[in-house]
């Protein structure tokens, strides 16, 4: 059997779903001094309106906390690469007390990039159904399953508003562990997720941009190997006049991809009030289709960060099409256009 040339990925961001299933290693659950820390700073707080970027870690101190939210960050961005916390008791707070929390608490994850060409620092992640402005909704806007994919951030954050009727399990698996498998399994097709693939910015085109960018779905730099797969937006390049389409070896590399990370996923159900960050360069993450209503009614919602992390890897200098900058310690991801407004809104119809 041909083996890979390509060196194995090795450390604690190698690992796959069925080991972690009986390991609470990965879960943070707030204790009641937590939770009193966390209300005690939430009646000091300065934000009485829908604009959060007045919450900062001066403005909202958690003297205690702060110390174990630190340590989780390091163990997202240097370690495992993901945590679930757990325990907030969200049905005593509004949609703002608990979006104010989540983002103070994303603030010691790292800082928040727009998300969008509107330029929303802080999304929401539920079915809009048709969108009356007539533009195309993406994915997250949807209650469809979503595949295995990475966003434009450092750190990517979901916090539970409400969950939904049935489905809607978030499912994430480790890039290093796939790309492993991928080499033992065909090493032609692991070699094929290392050459430049076509992604499509949906329309959300910077300025002097062109609207898709190139990139390789693995990438080695400086001892890293990191992971970009916008998995629907490189599909959606084939539309594109002048992109350059997929080859049939690039399509069973993405396929191969697909079906290695079902395979080493971990799947939870998010709870109301629980939080995930995981790293977006070495963890894939997609969801299952849900259904939403119920006894209750409403829909499922989630709140979402993009973060660029201070302490961040390095990257290649390629991503800095997507990312602006690469610069370790700079602010870098998300989606900034000519018209982009940044702005933080609780709520979106």
């Amino acid at each position: 059997m041909t083996v890979s040339s390509r060196k194995p990925e090795t450390g604690p961001d190698v690992w796959q779903g069925a080991n972690l299933k009986q390991d609470a290693s990965w879960t943070y659950q707030f204790t009641e001094s937590d939770i009193q820390e966390l209300e005690s700073a939430l009646r000091d707080c300065p934000a009485e309106s829908d604009d959060l970027r007045a919450v900062t870690r001066e403005t909202y101190p958690l003297p205690n906390l702060s110390a174990t939210l630190a340590e989780l960050q390091r163990d997202v961005v240097k370690g495992r690469g993901f945590v679930l916390l757990t325990g907030l008791p969200v049905d005593r707070y509004s949609q703002l007390e608990a979006a104010t929390i989540y983002w103070a608490i994303g603030q010691y994850f790292g800082v928040p990039v727009s998300q969008n060409a509107a330029g929303h620092l802080l999304g929401h992640v539920k079915d809009v159904g048709d969108l009356k402005d007539g533009t195309e909704r993406r994915a997250y806007q949807t209650s469809e399953a979503l595949r295995y994919h990475t966003d434009s951030c450092d750190i990517v954050g979901l916090f539970c508003w409400r969950g939904a009727q049935a489905g809607g399990l978030s499912s994430i698996a480790s890039a290093g562990a796939v790309h492993n498998a991928i080499g033992q399994k065909n090493p032609d097709l692991l070699d094929a997720l290392y050459e430049p693939f076509a992604i499509s910015r949906i329309g959300e085109i910077p300025e002097g941009k062109l609207p898709w960018y190139m990139t390789p779905v693995f990438n080695d730099f400086r001892d890293c190997m990191t992971c970009i797969y916008p998995a629907r937006d490189l599909r959606a390049a084939a539309v594109l006049s002048g992109a350059p389409r997929l080859t049939r070896r690039q399509e069973e590399a993405l396929e191969l991809l697909d079906s290695v990370a079902e395979e080493f996923s971990l799947k939870m159900d998010f709870e109301p009030g629980d939080m995930q960050f995981l790293h977006n360069h070495t963890v894939l993450h997609g969801r299952t289709a849900y259904e939403d209503g119920g006894p209750q009614g409403g829909r499922r919602h989630l709140l979402r960060l993009w973060l660029s992390a201070p302490n961040g890897r390095p990257l290649p200098p390629h991503f800095a099409e997507r990312y602006g900058t690469v610069e370790q310690g700079a602010v870098r991801g998300g989606i900034i256009c000519p018209e982009t407004k940044l702005s933080t809104p609780i709520d979106i119809d």
